[in-house]
């Protein structure tokens, strides 16, 4: 089997991913997953380290409502601009985003952006066509919004991405920060898209989870940025548009070798480099990437990509850090009538956007290992699903009296598992099997002497713990500042 393969035969067995949902009616919705307790767990901790991250470099978090009044996307033009190009089989009648269709047959081709017309041609040229042999009809452009209403009558839509709803609260934020800029802050929620053929699993659903972070600048404020001086020697896999190579260069360097125009842009793109690396992956298989000028959106100055490499789907975007200029302030500020402006400029929003399931998907792919005796998930230290099993060796004499109280206590502040069925060689393979990153033992010495076998997951190591320690010794740990073979 396939390590992709793999990898989704465990997330649906162990409980990380099940669907299409509701899968008990007739196999579901296409773009619509339910996270099972372990996957949710995985996707908690993604969250978390994107949360604690973001504080770390001084973003704010906020909430804000998933539906808005049809103004808001006129001004945001979602109404006008948010489409994919859509042909329907003229023989079995099913419908088809046309550049994904053909991307599955010419993977190298690249027709991202291109319009209907040119999508036509390359159609006819390659002599694309349905899956059941029909030929592709018209192209037209497919409004991806989905669309509902509030109380009776007022025409609204589901937001088809964080962003727009976190730019309303410009005045508010302007206040909260003391009328002082640049300031930033972020919102972690659910976005919606109308998919007209969701593929790829969790990469691309009809639903899903967003976490965005926005930068409000002046102008004068972007070119020279005070705190990159703190990671100036911070190095990024960059590959520019009109390259295919990765070159790795510091984080002071970047706008003097001309890679970007501004150095709150190129902290930005640090800024969710940085927190990519927190959950563990393994940094040859990241790069970022630039967004060629004729594929940039017309109000951006520049965007670049984090993509991960997969064995599922090969190098995949999981994140988007974009200039975006001083479009979205002053098109809400014409539309609501609002005041945005400071000392007579509309300030420009620098922005990171990320996929919550796409990066837990990837996670649970590069984490899996198989070596001669077992397959398992290898997480970072902190980001398993689950961070400490607790054992009794048998449910008697007392060791599952004391394996209890070790739960219980070890449950305050880590993600714990209560398990005494099976041998414990069963035990262990279980919890390999999903990446649980410690599993402690309770056996006849615990009970005398109050201390208990703990084994780690990686070399299958084991050593001696004293229970009134663990707490501690956890701590470290999973936090990165203990390694296991330096516990005493």
């Amino acid at each position: 089997m396939k390590v992709e393969d793999k990898v989704m035969d465990l997330a649906k067995r162990r409980g990380f991913v099940w669907g299409p949902s509701p899968n008990i009616y007739h196999g579901g919705l296409k773009g619509f997953y339910d996270w099972g307790p372990l996957g949710k767990l995985l996707k908690n901790k993604v969250e978390n380290v994107l949360r604690h991250g973001f504080t770390s470099f001084s973003f704010w978090e906020v909430e804000c409502p998933t539906i808005m009044p049809k103004k808001v996307w006129e001004a945001s033009g979602h109404l006008e601009g948010f489409s994919d190009p859509i042909s329907k089989c003229l023989k079995c009648d099913s419908y088809f985003r046309v550049d994904s269709v053909i991307n599955e047959k010419y993977p190298d081709l690249d027709v991202e952006g291109l319009n209907t017309e040119k999508l036509r041609e390359i159609v006819d040229k390659k002599k694309i066509k349905c899956q059941c042999g029909g030929d592709l009809g018209s192209i037209e452009n497919f409004d991806m919004m989905m669309k509902t209403k509030i109380g009776m009558d007022q025409e609204a839509y589901l937001r088809p991405e964080t962003a727009t709803t976190t730019y309303l609260l410009y005045p508010e934020y302007f206040r909260f920060f003391r009328t002082k800029l640049p300031f930033g802050v972020f919102q972690i929620g659910k976005a919606y898209r109308n998919e007209i053929s969701p593929r790829q699993s969790v990469f691309r659903t009809r639903e899903f989870t967003q976490a965005e972070a926005q930068l409000f600048i002046l102008k004068d404020q972007e070119k020279k940025y005070e705190k990159i001086n703190d990671y100036a020697d911070e190095v990024l896999p960059l590959i520019k548009h009109d390259s295919k190579s990765i070159k790795r260069v510091k984080l002071k360097d970047i706008v003097k070798e001309k890679y970007m125009k501004k150095e709150a842009y190129a902290y930005m793109v640090y800024v969710a480099y940085k927190l990519y690396k927190d959950m563990g992956f393994d940094e040859k298989k990241i790069r970022i990437i630039q967004h060629s000028p004729d594929k940039l959106a017309f109000y951006a100055d520049d965007a670049w990509d984090i993509e991960i490499n997969t064995d599922r789907y090969g190098w995949i975007e999981l994140c988007g850090v974009h200039d975006r200029k001083d479009y979205d302030l002053k098109r809400h500020a014409e539309y609501s009538k609002t005041k945005m402006q400071v000392s007579g400029e509309t300030p420009r929003i620098l922005e990171i956007a990320m996929g919550v399931e796409r990066t837990t998907y990837a996670l649970l792919e590069n984490s899996l290992v198989e070596d001669k005796e077992r397959e398992w998930l290898d997480f970072d230290k902190g980001m398993a699903p689950i961070d400490v099993a607790i054992f009794p060796l048998m449910k008697k004499e007392g060791m599952d009296d004391l394996a209890k109280e070790v739960f219980i206590d070890l449950d305050k502040e880590f993600i714990c598992n209560y398990d005494d069925s099976g041998s414990i060689g069963r035990r262990y393979r279980r919890m390999d099997e999903i990446g649980t990153s410690f599993c402690i033992t309770v056996d006849h010495d615990s009970v005398k002497n109050g201390d208990v076998t703990v084994r780690e997951i990686a070399t299958m190591s084991q050593v001696r713990v004293k229970v009134s320690e663990l707490k501690s010794v956890f701590r470290e740990l999973l936090n990165g500042d203990l390694k296991f073979e330096r516990i005493k």
